[in-house]
């Protein structure tokens, strides 16, 4: 649980546990510890290290690990023996190995493949085992980095749950209690079998590696050197102007798919009116729009950069988007000129890409990518990634928006301002609207301008309102409110003052390939000593590749200060979960809350059909039904779970 203040009535105290004094410790100790407990300790290593790295890798890295786990300097402040703070360095570097590595960060150097030790030509892997081997490192390979660290502890160094607590907290483990539970579900069977040899990194065997494929890696590496080599001849030639392929590189192999996919002359063109009697409702039915449509030039210059970028093409897409070229040719959405460049928006059934290049001269040329693949501008609960706009251009903290052909009005509405009115905006003859200002461009959160548009009515009746927000992608991400199995669009007083605190969070899910945000108060909490009423909400970013998504829980007190809503505090936040979805509507989250005559208290509350909620840890307490208030002291820390209904057992977000 996050000691997260709430804005104006609650100030919190991050918890800070005191440590004993620390004692220094020589270098040559660690050294001397590490010598005589080797074997244990790369044993340690091996067994943490996710299976999926392969046995071979695994060995290699198990020593690496354990031989760079000395104090950088001649000594270390610790409270911990020589062999106590080595073992320390040995878990956290095998918990990192074991993280996924994350396009936005550097990875740790735990993550890379180690440099040493490293051996050429050879396999190198502990002995084989027995069934039971085997079948405990299945069971293995099913835990979490943490839970497999617990079950390693408990076994193989024979501690207690409190020191394997401690240990796992110190190595990073965000949440020691969940992996000692689910390390439980190993059993107790399989902890004579952690001494076997097959876990044994120190008693190995070799075997050669794959001859047939090295001759071959050992050619291919030749060829492409010389490739290189005829490359930068090619590059460093001059040239001046745009030639017949702009910025594209050169171009190293020619086919009949791979030509046709480039002919400007053969991209498919959608007429105008087609949508009208497609049942489909996605981008293959968009019409050919832009001034420059006709402009073949512009359009080959825009394909062969697709294909083979240059190094002074800037490319960006979003994640898990695949950026090669097309597999056909592609669908051209849209060319004209959008504020100082010349804009192409091509799409391949999977991707929207988008090529721009300045209006005069030969400056830099942009090529971004984004995943669209099942669009659909579907109006039923759930089903409805953002069909209504792409990103034309962005110029001076503004963006243009290319709106659909059913889109019949567009208007600009500060989410910050629920009872402010739309403001119209206009949209040229080519469907490219007006500049609007970037939202979240700024550190302070004054305004959060979304785009508003009106869908084509069906039957003679109101068309559907939307509202679109852009996250720096070439899709911006569709907002919708109420619980996760019936969301509906923004629209009403209740639902805009909603979205009113939580606006100035969205920047929490920026660039990360968003579809759509929902966003869900699921519990509302009278608070103790008659300090009113707080809002607990959920906020949901699903992507359109359908995985890594991003929850937050937001605990909203009343706010004191008049103006602008102030946005709530994140109490809980989690990535690549089901909780507060469709198929998991369930969430569980809470803070550590300063009432206004200086009282602390735990305050909780679960979304869901909830049978009680409890606290353990440095604050105890229970309460029936999903909603809690316990007492307690500056920089407490708890840990939080509830009972369904059902007997089921539910673990607060994180």
């Amino acid at each position: 649980m996050l000691d997260v203040p709430p804005p104006d009535t609650a100030t919190a105290a991050p918890a800070a546990p005191v440590p004993p004094a620390a004692a220094p410790i020589d270098v040559e100790q660690a050294e001397a510890a590490l010598v005589e407990h080797y074997q244990r300790l790369a044993r340690l290593a091996y067994l943490v290290l996710p299976p999926s790295l392969g046995r071979n890798r695994r060995v290699l890295t198990a020593h690496a690990l354990v031989q760079r786990s000395l104090p950088r300097g001649r000594t270390a402040a610790t409270t911990d023996s020589g062999y106590d703070y080595v073992r320390g360095r040995v878990l956290r570097q095998a918990l990192d190995a074991g993280r996924t590595l994350r396009r936005a960060a550097w990875p740790r150097r735990a993550q890379l493949p180690p440099l040493l030790p490293h051996v050429w030509g050879l396999r190198l892997f502990p002995r084989s085992g027995g069934a039971d081997e085997l079948a405990l490192d299945r069971r293995l390979s099913t835990l979490s980095g943490g839970a497999r660290a617990a079950f390693v502890l408990r076994g193989l160094e024979g501690l207690p749950d409190t020191d394997v607590r401690r240990l796992l907290a110190a190595a990073g483990v965000e949440d020691p209690h969940a992996a000692l539970v689910e390390a439980d579900g190993i059993g107790t069977e399989g902890v004579a079998l952690l001494e076997s040899p097959e876990y044994d990194p120190c008693s190995l065997q070799a075997r050669p590696t794959d001859l047939l494929r090295r001759r071959q890696h050992v050619r291919a590496a030749v060829a492409g050197v010389a490739a290189v080599a005829v490359c930068g001849t090619l590059l460093a030639l001059p040239g001046g102007g745009w030639g017949a392929n702009g910025a594209a590189a050169p171009s190293y192999a020619r086919n009949s798919a791979a030509e046709a996919a480039l002919d400007p002359a053969k991209v498919l063109r959608v007429p105008a009116n087609a949508w009208r009697a497609s049942a489909r409702t996605d981008f293959s039915v968009w019409p050919t729009r832009g001034a420059l449509a006709a402009d073949r030039p512009l359009l080959r210059r825009a394909l062969a950069v697709w294909a083979r970028p240059g190094a002074s093409v800037r490319v960006s897409s979003t994640p898990a988007t695949p950026v090669g070229p097309p597999m056909g040719p592609a669908q051209l959405l849209y060319a004209g000129e959008v504020d100082r460049a010349r804009v192409v928006l091509l799409y391949d059934g999977l991707r929207i890409a988008r090529y721009a290049e300045p209006r005069t001269g030969t400056g830099p040329v942009a090529l971004d990518f984004a995943r669209v693949d099942g669009a659909a501008a579907d109006t039923a609960p759930g089903a409805a990634p953002a069909t209504y706009a792409l990103v034309a251009g962005r110029t001076d903290g503004n963006v243009r928006y290319l709106t659909a052909p059913w889109v019949t009005a567009t208007s600009v509405r500060d989410l910050l301002d629920p009872a402010g009115e739309a403001a119209p905006l206009r949209r040229g003859a080519d469907g490219v609207t007006d500049p609007l200002p970037t939202p979240g461009a700024k550190r302070e959160c004054g305004a959060w301008d979304v785009l508003e548009v009106t869908e084509k009515a069906t039957g003679g009746g109101a068309g559907a309102v939307r509202l679109l927000t852009d996250l720096g992608e070439l899709t911006p991400a569709r907002l919708t409110s109420g619980p996760p199995t019936a969301p509906a669009d923004v629209s009403g007083d209740a639902a805009r003052a909603a979205w009113s605190r939580t606006a100035c969070l969205l920047p929490a899910v920026r660039s990360h390939g968003v579809r759509t945000v929902n966003s869900w108060q699921y519990a509302s909490q009278p608070l103790p000593e008659s300090n009113g009423g707080a809002r607990w909400v959920c906020t949901r970013a699903d992507t359109w590749r359908g995985t890594d998504s991003r929850v937050l829980a937001q605990f909203q007190a009343p706010s004191a200060k008049a103006g602008a809503p102030q946005p709530g505090a994140i109490a809980a936040r989690a990535q690549d979960t089901a909780a507060c979805g469709a198929r998991e509507p369930r969430v569980l989250a809470g803070v550590l809350w300063k009432s206004r005559a200086g009282r602390w208290y735990v305050l909780a509350a679960g979304g869901g059909e909830f049978r009680s909620v409890r606290t353990t840890g440095g604050v105890t307490g229970d309460a029936r039904g999903r909603l809690l208030a316990v007492p307690a002291k500056p920089g407490d820390r708890a840990e939080l779970d509830g009972r369904l209904a059902d007997g089921t057992r539910v673990g607060a977000l994180r």
